[in-house]
């Protein structure tokens, strides 16, 4: 039987669009009812709302509530239409095309076309604008409208995974007469195509968004308005919504979510995922520039009380690569145990016989960073290693750390791939290449996953891949999280994502137990 690329990627892309009617469906046999306003926690300020630029979940929810996507990811990871209704690629799947729905309006009541994907994503690939999503939504080379509802995508290297890298969350499509004469108004407005509209924005507070009447989907959203409300104190967003007072906190706590449960009226939401808290080394910065003190570091610590101390029992493993079973092409290489001997060797070969002290920053948010820097702090001491933990807040480590340290703790959402993950924060081009390791072997091990279809391949060029992360270690990546979530029972339609950053609110809505708000 021979093998038709382009007949199997037609196919997929119609059972994506089924798989957007299914959800659809199901709350249609469930009844869902319009109206009422929802009200999120979320536990950190929305400094950034220009959809480009997004940085962590609540400016990350902010922005798929007011913006769409050529693509979206299905609580299953797999990419759905969203302003695309189909997909295809030639036989060396360097060239894509995607067709856009028919009458899509942004928020202004002008038109959305394919003259605007072609803006948007220039203006992410512009080295200039600094967008998270340059490196992530795959190696395009050109982009081009062929007509006003069909876009070409030219890519320099064959990638498997377009459609879900597009799903990537800053890869949002935006006016291009915006783009062209007033860039910088999307800090503080928004004009998208989403399925809400901006009402008010207060970054340390409170951000309002209402219905939006001309969203592509004539039925949803569900909601009239949404408000996202900024609890820096995460005690109190528990006690809200216990009181009722909030509808859902979109990720909580292992401590929160065990308090919780057996509550009246409260639904518990939790999947596993491929999220995790890391300690990143700056590999071009002494002492980390020395594979043994990374290597000794990694050996002190022993991964099960890691797991037990941090996740509650809430999560698994890790290995020091950011790779588990919740991603495809997944296979395990020899976990790393704790050896305090052997790291003690290391040390004494590195020139530090009596071990060393050095400074971990971990930001306050969340607070999985600071338990996990306190954790390594009392496993490391046995190997003679002094740690001293500086915790700051979230806004101040994005300004002086991030990107920056030496020496400090990650925190990052499961990505739509495998490659999503890699090439955000291990590759040489990565957008957020933190740790500077740069190793050529690696680069070129993903950069051939990227390029190849088959299964077995891809698993075992990963596989490789993994092999020289967890040898070199980069990172330390003790842990994986499950993503907890709750929400009251009156909440329905609403699913918790694997990626951790993913809501679809636009599927949510509230039933007739639920209270009457003024807007």
């Amino acid at each position: 039987m021979s093998f038709n690329r382009r007949a199997f990627l037609k196919t997929s892309t119609a059972i994506a669009a089924l798989a957007v009617a299914a959800p659809h469906l199901a709350l249609a046999q469930a009844e869902p009812e319009q109206g009422g306003t929802l009200r999120v926690a979320v536990d950190q300020a929305i400094s950034v709302i220009h959809p480009l630029l997004t940085r962590v979940n609540p400016e990350y929810l902010a922005g798929e509530l007011l913006y769409s996507g050529l693509t979206r990811l299905s609580t299953t990871m797999q990419p759905e239409p969203d302003l695309a209704t189909s997909w295809e690629a030639d036989e060396d799947l360097t060239v894509w095309t995607f067709v856009l729905r028919e009458g899509l309006k942004f928020h202004d009541g002008s038109d959305c076309t394919s003259a605007d994907v072609v803006a948007s994503f220039e203006a992410i690939l512009n080295p200039e604008l600094a967008s998270p999503a340059s490196n992530n939504v795959g190696p395009i080379k050109t982009v081009e409208a062929i007509d006003p509802t069909t876009v070409k995508f030219t890519l320099s290297s064959p990638y498997a995974d377009f459609p879900a890298a597009l799903a990537y969350n800053n890869a949002r499509v935006i006016p291009a007469s915006v783009i062209s004469d007033d860039f910088g108004s999307l800090r503080s407005t928004a004009i998208g195509t989403g399925p809400f509209k901006l009402v008010s924005y207060e970054p340390d507070r409170l951000l309002v968004v209402e219905r939006n009447p001309d969203y592509y989907d004539p039925a949803r959203p569900y909601l009239d308005r949404v408000e996202l409300h900024v609890f820096p104190d995460l005690g109190a967003q528990v006690s809200s919504l216990m009181a009722g007072d909030i509808d859902m906190v979109t990720t909580i706590a292992p401590n929160d979510f065990m308090r919780l449960e057996g509550q009246d009226g409260i639904d518990l939401q939790r999947v596993a995922s491929g999220q995790f808290c890391n300690v990143n080394f700056g590999c071009d910065m002494a002492p980390f520039d020395d594979v043994r003190l990374r290597q000794a570091l990694a050996l002190t610590i022993d991964r099960q009380a890691m797991v037990d101390f941090m996740t509650e029992g809430f999560g698994t493993m890790g290995n020091d690569t950011p790779l588990n079973e919740s991603y495809p092409f997944f296979q395990p290489v020899p976990q790393r145990e704790k050896d305090i001997e052997r790291a003690k060797a290391l040390l004494a070969e590195a020139g530090y016989p009596d071990g060393f002290e050095a400074e971990l920053i971990a930001s306050d948010r969340p607070a999985l960073r600071t338990q996990l820097a306190v954790a390594l702090k009392e496993m490391a001491s046995e190997a003679g290693i002094t740690i001293n933990v500086t915790t700051m807040p979230h806004a101040t480590y994005l300004d002086q750390v991030w990107t920056k340290g030496a020496f400090y703790i990650g925190f990052y959402n499961m990505q739509p791939t495998p490659d999503g993950i890699v090439s955000l924060l291990f590759t040489s081009d990565a957008a957020w290449n933190e740790t500077r390791w740069n190793n050529k072997e690696f680069d070129e091990l993903i950069g051939k996953a990227r390029a190849v279809s088959a299964a077995e391949e891809r698993t075992a060029l990963y596989t490789e891949a993994q092999a020289l992360m967890n040898e070199e270690v980069p990172s330390i990546i003790p842990a994986f999280f499950d993503v907890l979530g709750a929400k009251r029972s009156w909440t329905q339609g609403y699913e918790i994502h694997p990626r951790g950053s993913i809501f679809r609110l636009d599927f949510a809505w509230l039933d007739a137990t639920a209270p009457t708000r003024q807007g």
